[in-house]
């Protein structure tokens, strides 16, 4: 061993380099511990590295000792590790200078039982199982477009930038981050309280509620991830109503978690692809089936298009469906005239027929012999008449013989009857009279109405009302040509007149075949008759 004493020294003791005193360290912990055998439970093995190295720890309830398997010794070894076994280290214990840190190097591994964490997991696992958590009947399926992703991890930890990073470049969406502790004392119940917190949230409230949460953390050994296989945490994913995806540690890390989420992830960047599809993936499907769409409808326009023009060679043409109608109307046609000549012979020979049977004496004999039947009947109504009346006079002359039979009393009693029908007659002629009276009045009332309302009052102003020959009135001179023939009604009768230019009098001298209208004629027998009530 070198030493290096300087001049100004204040004590005689000696000065070691770093290096120097590592290497000795190194060299008596081998020579003190060259051939040892270490009980401990294995932790933190991922299997081999890839420079072929093993590393990995020992340890029991109150330390812990690194361990490292060269790449030469591990063919050797007839047990292959595993994590949370215990086991029996054959080796030597030896110090890395680099790190001032002292390991053991391995030589023989001997199984030596399952490690009290394991057992303690074992146990929890099937308990658990038992009461159901883990059935495949619980867990639901992802939602394949969530909206909004709650992510319970650690904030400064390089999985949330993972977890974002990887949703960005898929399909960004919005990220709810609930931080907590993912390894230590409390970690646990921070987890279960940030699961419960998500399903807390109401719909529809201030804060949107996720549609899929991300439990996630990073790798490390059995003690690191022990906060993922917690009672409670497991409970709290198994009650979760939100889908839960669980991603804690590297693809062979298992938690008790994963089996009491709903989809369990190799790692937290797995997690991430599962949540979310790849947007550029959906866009080019979408358009794969756009122009699938768009081609399928081509085809079947074109197919309906060559369809119909199949079916309209088919169809017969135009000319074809008219030819024979139109032959038959033109057959019809040219028989018309001949037929309206034959009928109209028919029905002159017909006419003559029936005419050459009337003559002069054969209607007057025929009138003779109606006016002497009539005589007939006349004069036996007049018998009839006569014999009614005798028989109705002998009657009421026996009538008035038995009256007057009768007693006195009786006589006046009708006498006070005859009376009193002639007083009742004359108060119903005098109550007919009256309602005469009123009615008259009423329609006379009535008249006035319709005489203030009548057009005719207005022509005794001095107006007229212009008709046409149709005799409807004419509002319009926009609407009246040349040399129409019109009437003019005034107040004590209408003239007939022919229209002219603008500016042009018309003539006062009615055409020839305008005249005047006859008098409306009298009743038979000179009467005149019954007179309007108005």
């Amino acid at each position: 061993m070198n030493s290096l004493i300087p001049n100004d020294s204040p004590t005689n003791l000696t000065e070691f380099s770093v290096s120097e005193l590592s290497g000795s360290i190194k060299r008596t912990v081998e020579t003190a511990f060259d051939h040892v055998r270490v009980r401990g439970e294995i932790s933190g093995y991922r299997g081999q590295h890839s420079s072929g190295h093993a590393y990995f720890s020992l340890k029991d309830d109150r330390a812990r000792i690194d361990a490292v398997i060269w790449k030469g010794t591990f063919p050797r070894i007839k047990f292959r590790p595993e994590e949370g076994m215990e086991v029996i280290a054959t080796g030597k214990v030896t110090t890395f200078p680099g790190s001032s840190k002292y390991q053991i190097v391995i030589e023989n591994l001997e199984p030596a039982g399952a490690g009290a964490l394991m057992a303690l997991l074992d146990e929890r696992r099937r308990r658990l199982a038992a009461e159901g958590l883990f059935d495949q009947s619980r867990k639901r399926s992802l939602p394949f477009l969530p909206h909004v992703i709650g992510v319970v991890t650690s904030p400064t930890g390089a999985v949330i930038r993972d977890i974002l990073h990887r949703i960005s470049d898929r399909f960004p969406v919005h990220v709810i981050v609930w931080p907590v502790k993912v390894q230590g004392e409390g970690s646990g119940d921070e987890v279960a309280a940030a699961i419960r917190g998500f399903n807390a949230i109401e719909p529809g409230g201030p804060v949107r509620r996720p549609d899929v949460l991300i439990v996630a953390r990073g790798g490390g050994s059995l003690e690191d991830l022990w906060s993922f296989n917690d009672e409670a945490v497991v409970r709290a994913a198994a009650d979760s109503r939100i889908p839960l995806i669980s991603a804690v540690g590297h693809e062979t890390d298992w938690t008790l978690i994963d089996h009491a989420a709903d989809v369990r992830a190799p790692t937290p960047t797995g997690a991430a692809e599962m949540a979310v599809p790849v947007k550029a993936d959906l866009d080019a499907q979408i358009a794969n089936l756009t122009a699938r769409l768009r081609g399928c409808a081509t085809r079947q326009m074109d197919h309906r298009r060559q369809s119909l023009r199949a079916l309209v060679r088919a169809l017969p043409s135009l000319d074809q469906l008219l030819a024979l109608p139109r032959r038959r109307f033109d057959e019809a046609a040219a028989g018309l005239g001949r037929g309206l000549e034959r009928t109209t012979v028919v029905k002159r020979r017909s006419f003559e027929r029936v005419s050459s049977g009337l003559r002069l004496d054969l209607l007057t004999n025929r009138l003779a012999q109606q006016r002497q039947l009539l005589a007939d009947r006349l004069t036996r109504s007049e018998r009839c008449l006569e014999r009614q009346l005798l028989k109705e006079h002998n009657r009421l002359s026996k009538a008035g013989a038995s009256l007057s039979a009768l007693p006195p009393r009786l006589l006046g009693q009708l006498a006070r009857e005859r009376q009193h029908l002639v007083s009742l007659g004359r108060h119903a002629d005098t109550a007919m009279s009256h309602t005469l009276l009123r009615g008259r009045s009423a329609i006379m009332a009535q008249d006035r109405v319709l005489q203030s309302l009548s057009y005719k009052n207005v022509l005794k102003r001095g107006f007229a009302v212009v008709r046409g020959e149709d005799d409807k009135p004419l509002t319009r001179a926009a609407g009246i040509g040349e040399g129409l023939g019109v009437s003019l009604e005034f107040a004590d009768g209408r003239i007939a007149a022919i229209t002219g230019g603008e500016g042009e009098a018309t003539g006062s001298t009615p055409p020839p075949q305008a005249k005047k209208r006859p008098a409306k004629a009298e009743t038979a027998g000179g009467a005149p008759k019954q007179g309007s009530l108005f």
